[in-house]
């Protein structure tokens, strides 16, 4: 078993598909393939069925699956001790974010950072609040940037900087020009919410919670797992949703989306890291870069 077959397996068990991972990972498709036939027929073990034209995990893949990663990142740690003794003239990060924080706060960020260490390699990994944690508690990534409280033990939190939750509508929506709304108007609206496990949806259950109300009380028509869907389905619709003021600042500058009332709530953005891993110059540079303390 080599550590090349462990990174193509791992690829197609995240992918689901062996043709993006080989492209993911610069190889042909028949490389991979292989690797994985190898695998198999090595340890006579059945790691992926074909359903139709797509492959799963199978019971023995899922569980080879969780020590592959751990063997992998064993591998990136023993490469970054070397790197680090070059001090910070080589490097690379993995990164995870939440949505909201990897596509409105985050690039800026990044890019000032590479601008000023321009020989680390940074990658980043987009997922919601629970795989952010998850990912860098299994050393998936070195570091996470996430919306809200994460609770685990394993895992050093870091307040960093924060945004606040708004509700908005399209300009269907009978609310959208309103000055003055119903006092039973978040009853009295269909939504379109993130899905659960996301930080913006447990946001937004804890904002009701204080309004004395619970999700299973609103109109839920839709759930999505990208903002960005979200706000193109309530443009065009007469849903409301709650969402970050990240997420709509221009659209309510150009008047595709309206405020209603003020913010839902504020909350706290948090920098994650494994509180047992050690912590490399490149992984330093980039919180003392990005995530100075607030």
């Amino acid at each position: 078993m080599t550590l090349e077959q462990l990174r193509i397996f791992v690829a197609v068990a995240e992918k689901q598909h062996v043709t993006q991972a080989a492209r993911e990972l610069n190889l042909t498709q028949s490389a991979s393939s292989a690797a994985i036939a190898a695998l198999e027929e090595r340890y006579g073990v059945k790691l992926f069925d074909r359903v139709g034209r797509g492959i799963i995990l199978t019971h023995g893949g899922r569980l080879f699956l969780t020590e592959a990663r751990a063997v992998l990142a064993r591998a990136r740690g023993a490469e970054q001790v070397l790197r680090d003794l070059a001090g910070l003239k080589l490097g690379r990060l993995v990164v995870a974010a939440s949505q909201t924080v990897a596509n409105y706060w985050l690039p800026p960020r990044l890019q000032a950072f590479q601008a000023a260490y321009p020989v680390i390699d940074v990658s980043v990994r987009i997922a919601n609040t629970e795989r952010v944690a998850a990912d860098v508690r299994e050393s998936v990534a070195d570091v996470g940037f996430i919306e809200g409280d994460i609770d685990d033990a394993a895992l050093s939190a870091r307040r960093i900087d924060g945004d606040a939750l708004v509700v908005v509508v399209g300009q269907r929506h009978p609310f959208a020009k309103q000055r003055k709304l119903p006092a039973d108007w978040l009853t009295q609206t269909p939504w379109i919410l993130r899905e659960p496990g996301s930080g913006t949806r447990a946001m937004f259950e804890q904002a009701l919670k204080k309004r004395g109300l619970r999700l299973s009380d609103l109109k839920v028509q839709l759930e999505l797992a990208s903002n960005e869907a979200i706000r193109t389905a309530v443009e065009a619709g007469s849903c409301a949703t709650a969402i970050s003021d990240l997420v709509v600042e221009r659209s309510v500058a150009a008047k595709t989306l309206f405020r209603l009332e003020g913010e839902l709530a504020k909350r706290s953005f948090y920098a994650l890291r494994h509180k047992e891993r050690h912590a490399s110059k490149a992984e330093t540079a980039l919180l003392a870069s990005i995530a100075a303390p607030k």
